[in-house]
């Protein structure tokens, strides 16, 4: 594969299950506990998952709310950089962006018809890279609003927290809520940030 060209996902039929099984095994290996926070969502549309981008874990953390709540095909965008350098990640539905413009619209458009079908759930990071887990304020990148493309979908939102309390090991926190505003870049961008302070206010107020 050329570099600069778009790298499109590819579900293999050995890699993707074992990718998801390996999601299972190292998450409940390495974390004290689970608790996933949702309202109703509707899943029978195609999904568009946004959350905070904090680690290499994003992606383990992503599958494993889609095995266990959403259950639908795995797409995620993935730095063209990173992608050719961990291969495995393009047999398990990630495909490629990087900055330059005519990769962008190629990405853009890909993503767009991903979520054509209502078995797909792409999942993006929209800030455009990994940050403090203790940011709180979210700018995100154009290109949510040309994705949607005026599509019937399910735009969700992802918060991933991280706390130990009295454990040995760290217990993971997700906070899922379902977008029903417009789909402009600023009312999802203030939406995001809003969601995303009512869940770490949630996760203080926590009983030990």
């Amino acid at each position: 594969m050329q570099k600069g060209n778009l790298l499109k996902a590819k579900h293999n039929f050995l890699i993707y299950p074992f990718f998801q099984f390996y999601t299972k095994v190292i998450i409940k290996r390495k974390f004290h506990a689970v608790i996933i926070e949702k309202k109703d969502i509707d899943t029978s549309k195609p999904i568009l998952l946004i959350s905070n981008h904090v680690s290499w874990w994003d992606g383990f953390w992503a599958m494993y709310i889609n095995l266990n709540i959403l259950k639908k095909k795995f797409y995620f965008m993935m730095h063209e950089k990173q992608l050719l350098e961990y291969k495995f990640f393009n047999q398990t539905g990630g495909f490629s962006i990087n900055n330059q413009y005519r990769h962008i619209i190629d990405s853009i458009n890909y993503s767009s018809s991903i979520l054509e079908d209502k078995n797909n759930l792409l999942v993006i990071y929209p800030q455009g890279e990994i940050n403090s887990i203790y940011q709180s304020n979210f700018i995100f990148k154009r290109g949510i609003e040309k994705i949607i493309n005026q599509k019937d979908i399910t735009l969700l939102f992802s918060a991933n927290l991280i706390d130990y309390f009295s454990n040995h090991k760290p217990s993971l926190f997700i906070y899922l809520e379902e977008y029903n505003g417009e789909f402009d870049l600023k009312d999802i961008e203030e939406a995001y940030n809003l969601f995303y302070m009512n869940s770490t206010q949630k996760q203080i107020n926590r009983e030990r």
